[in-house]
Order: structure tokens, then C-alpha cells, then sequence
């Protein structure tokens, strides 16, 4: 009997162990903290008018990914366009305009709309020539600057022009829309035409003067990766970056509009 008493306790207490060791949770993993994959380096090729946007935004997007280097290079699309067509090193193409970046279509990957822009007459802070109107920058005397017809900023004004009937005589043609703003908040130029965010940008430099004619020539960006790239995986980061939610903000605080 003792025997068998024995060996009843002895068992009991091996089933006892056993479903304490089932119910018992199996330790947590310990997360170590894992490295960002993105490293390397691009270079990005930007319109004149994100100069500012595109220069905040890398900075976030190295600051989020701690071992990339973002090199920014702005000018008109039109230059920049030539640039890759030379065999520019290029990484990431963003345009002013859809046509632009037709121009280098076998060069780049499927293009991805980002933000719209539509164009604001400049002029020098108290507007000496009294503009108030898009017909007032042909006036006689008046010394208005523009964008050259092959540039964004200079094809839109081109399309304002023909859809009001107004020709304008400007005094001089820039390759990209800064250098337009750059004549007018020195005052060698009575007015510009610039994009809305350039005048936004610009502060008390200049003073905008909307115009309703504006709406029928909007430009709509574009962004792409280079297919030559050297650094493919970081370049179509930037370009889900620009396209997602940091980058929205970042356009919309600049005044872009939505593509």
C-alpha cells in the first residue's frame, strides 16, 4: 500500500510540473533595434521652383535615413533636361511640366504626378507700375521679364497669352522661373511672371498679384527615377518620400496644389 501511494504522489507530481511548464508564456524576443537599409548616395535633379521645397525635403528624408546623402541640383527643366540627355549623373528627374520630362522618356521610369502649380504676376514691393491686371504688363513702358517658351514657366505664359489675345513684349526671356523673380525683387523689372509659390516664397521681397487668366495654363509635376542610377533603391525612396505624406505637406505649405 505505501508502495503504491508512493508512486501515485510521485506521478501527480511530474503531471502537476508538466502543466505548469505548458501554461507558463515563452520569453519575449528581445527587438534589437534594427538598421536603417538605405545608405549611398543621390543626386536629384529639380524645376528652379522647388529650390526651396526639394531642399527641405532632403533634409528630412537624410535625417530619416541617417546613412544617405541627398545632393540637390536645381535649374529650368529644360536645362535640366539637356544635362541628362548629355549623360548627366542623375539619380531622380522632378520637372515643371509633363512635356519636359517626354523629353526624356527612355531615360527615366514610369513618371509619378506629384503637385500643380499655376502662374502670379510679380512685382517690387509698392508696384511702381501700378499692375494690377495681366493686359497691364503689355502696356507701353511697362518692363516685364518672363520664362523662355522652352521652360515650364515660359510655355504657360505662352498659353495665357494666346487664350486672352494679349501679347506680351517682354524685356527679357530667363531660363528658369528664379531668375525671373530675381529681376523683379531688384526692381530692374517692373513685373514677372512667376509661380505662385515663388511669390509665397519670396516674402515682402515681392508682391503677387493674381490673375483669374492664370487657370487656363496649370502646370503639373512630375517626378521620376533615372534608369542609368547607380543607386536605384535609394532614388525610388526619395521619390515614394516626395510623393507620400512628408512630401504632400511640404508642397502644400509651399502653396502647390494637389496633381
Amino acid at each position: 500500500m505505501k508502495k503504491q501511494l508512493l508512486a501515485t504522489l510521485t506521478v501527480g507530481v511530474l503531471l502537476a510540473t508538466a502543466g505548469c511548464s505548458a501554461s507558463s508564456p515563452a520569453p519575449a524576443p528581445s527587438l534589437a533595434p534594427t538598421k536603417d537599409s538605405l545608405s549611398g548616395s543621390v543626386t536629384v535633379f529639380a524645376a528652379a521652383s522647388l529650390t526651396k521645397t526639394f531642399g527641405e525635403l532632403a533634409l528630412k528624408f537624410e535625417a530619416a535615413h541617417p546613412g544617405v546623402s541627398v545632393t540637390t541640383s536645381f535649374a529650368g527643366s529644360a536645362d535640366l533636361v539637356a544635362q541628362i540627355n548629355a549623360g548627366a549623373p542623375a539619380d531622380v528627374f522632378a520637372s515643371a511640366d509633363a512635356k519636359n520630362m517626354a523629353k526624356v522618356s527612355t531615360l527615366v521610369g514610369t513618371p509619378v504626378n506629384f503637385a500643380t502649380n499655376t502662374l502670379e504676376i510679380a512685382v517690387p514691393p509698392g508696384n511702381p507700375a501700378k499692375i494690377a491686371s495681366f493686359a497691364d504688363l503689355a502696356r507701353p513702358g511697362v518692363k516685364t521679364v518672363v520664362c523662355a517658351p522652352a521652360v515650364p514657366c515660359g510655355a504657360a505664359t505662352v498659353a495665357i497669352e494666346a487664350s486672352t489675345g494679349v501679347k506680351l513684349t517682354p524685356v527679357s526671356e530667363e531660363n528658369a522661373v528664379t531668375d525671373v523673380l530675381g529681376k523683379v525683387s531688384s526692381a530692374e523689372a517692373d513685373a514677372g511672371l512667376v509661380y505662385v509659390t515663388d511669390v509665397k516664397g519670396a516674402g515682402s521681397r515681392v508682391t503677387g498679384i493674381p490673375f483669374p487668366q492664370s487657370s487656363k495654363a496649370v502646370n503639373t509635376y512630375p517626378i521620376a527615377t533615372i534608369a542609368a542610377s547607380k543607386n536605384s533603391t535609394v532614388a525610388k525612396a526619395f521619390v515614394e518620400y516626395v510623393t507620400g505624406t512628408v512630401g504632400r505637406a511640404v508642397l502644400a505649405a509651399a502653396g502647390f496644389g494637389a496633381p
